[in-house]
């Protein structure tokens, strides 16, 4: 019996116990048709499209996708949802590959959807951790400035902060930095208390849980593979499941409106139904490092550098695990594969439609020298050793061993500038009257995913009176 289960049985036995007038009529039929995630046996020869309709299909099960889900079952409990996920689980790629920081919208560019999202989607999210008693540690974050020229950027950095509204933002000097950190040098530091960190798989699993318990059902192992309009759609009856959403292995369900939160597959997944092609995805590994577990004392919470303005990457960073370990990095290199977390991960086919957009040869020769030091700092880990003293001269050489690594979905134009907010998207065409995109959800995407999935809720309300 999985995790996932567990609800389902006890509500089972309820039903049968008490009856459908007891849980609800809508509860108990979903309940009662809701499988294991991972089986998708309702897709044999001997299913039929009419067995598998809904009202709503979420394409993707990451943790935007399954926020969205959640959120749109809670607001219609008498519609029929389902999601669609490719992997066999849940949280695969950058929902359960990322360094399960809880941004608290320091960086971003006041007014931008990103800055509102993430600080609304911190405090949603520490609620929501407290209420379903995930864990979680509020650690903090040091913003650290060692040198006279990154002093003076800290002062933006804190205006930024501010104007968001990030709560307990502080300025601190030399003293206060020893105070946090005992093992970190710094000049001065931006403090963000309310910084911390948390399991995002876990997350998405839980996400998952109280869809279901809803009556929402999953299927995993479903990679969409195209959208088209049925033959009912041909009459004016709104009521009608009028598209057809099919799966490369066969599989196919119908839907009033579908919803996509395809990640790493966003840009492909909305070109099926009509989009430009741009936003393009461009997927960019960024490799971490592990830090000596004899020394994962000497960090207590989240150390990060002052951003340097000229490059589009944050920097290395010191990230405590709620596992005990300590996560160094990322670096910032071109992935060979969609879902490519080494260098062995390649698809040429992947990789050609990389190096033939030209939005990112544009962004390679603008940060060609960028590019060059992310590579050799990839090959010879020792060379990010620098970077790391200057936070914590007591670490060594031999302190440092590879880690684990992730992709990120870096959506780009065709000036090869990096698109940084949020980007939604219906295209145009038949289609556009009942499919939402969610083409970019970068980074914060995990701490704003409650606060995201409200955005697309009331889209959906706006656009298609739902």
């Amino acid at each position: 019996m999985t995790f996932l289960q567990i609800p389902y049985m006890a509500q089972r036995n309820l039903a049968n116990k008490f009856g459908a007038s007891t849980l609800g009529l809508r509860n108990v039929r979903g309940l009662l048709l809701s499988q294991n995630a991972t089986k998708d046996s309702r897709f044999s020869s001997t299913s039929t499209a009419a067995q598998n309709k809904f009202d709503v299909v979420i394409v993707g099960g990451g943790i935007v996708g399954m926020a969205t889900a959640r959120e749109l079952i809670m607001r219609h409990p008498d519609m029929s949802f389902a999601v669609l996920e490719k992997e066999p689980n849940l949280a695969v790629h950058q929902s359960g590959h990322n360094s399960g920081v809880i941004h608290a919208g320091i960086y971003y560019t006041p007014g931008t959807l990103k800055a509102k999202l993430c600080v609304e989607g911190f405090l949603m999210s520490y609620k929501y951790f407290d209420e379903k008693k995930i864990p979680y540690k509020r650690c903090g974050k040091l913003i650290v400035a060692t040198n006279s020229d990154e002093v003076k950027k800290l002062d933006e950095i804190m205006r930024k902060g501010v104007e968001n509204k990030v709560p307990g933002l502080e300025i601190v000097d030399a003293a206060k930095i020893k105070e946090i950190e005992p093992y970190c040098r710094g000049l001065k530091a931006v403090w963000s208390p309310n910084t911390g960190i948390v399991d995002w798989g876990l997350v998405t699993n839980y996400y998952a849980k109280d869809f279901k318990e809803l009556g929402g059902q999953i299927f995993n192992n479903f990679p969409v593979s195209g959208f088209s309009e049925t033959a009912e759609s041909s009459n004016n009856d709104e009521n009608n499941h009028c598209i057809r959403v099919t799966g490369a292995k066969g599989q196919e369900v119908r839907a009033q409106y579908v919803v996509t939160c395809g990640g790493l597959q966003s840009d492909r997944v909305a070109q099926m139904s009509g989009c430009s092609i741009e936003p393009k995805i461009v997927p960019f590994r960024g490799e971490y490092l592990l830090l000596n577990p004899a020394k994962n004392h000497m960090v207590k919470g989240n150390i990060y550098p002052v951003p340097d303005p000229r490059f589009p990457f944050l920097g290395v960073h010191f990230t405590p695990r709620m596992d005990g370990s300590v996560w160094l990095g990322p670096n910032a290199i071109l992935a060979f594969k969609r879902e490519g977390y080494g260098y062995t991960d390649v698809n040429l086919t992947d990789l050609l439609d990389t190096i033939k957009f030209k939005g990112f040869r544009k962004l390679a020769l603008k940060y060609v020298g960028f590019g060059v030091s992310e590579v050799v700092k990839s090959i010879f880990i020792s060379k990010q050793l620098k970077e790391l003293q200057k936070f914590i001269p007591d670490i060594d050489a031999s302190d440092i061993r590879r880690g684990p690594s992730g992709v990120r979905a870096q959506a780009m134009d065709s000036n090869g500038n990096l698109v940084e907010d949020f980007v939604f998207d219906s295209g145009s065409g038949p289609l556009s009257k009942r499919i939402l995109h969610c083409r970019n959800a970068p980074s914060p995407g995990a701490t704003s995913s409650l606060a995201i999935a409200k955005v697309i809720a009331d889209k959906m309300k706006n656009q298609f009176n739902i």
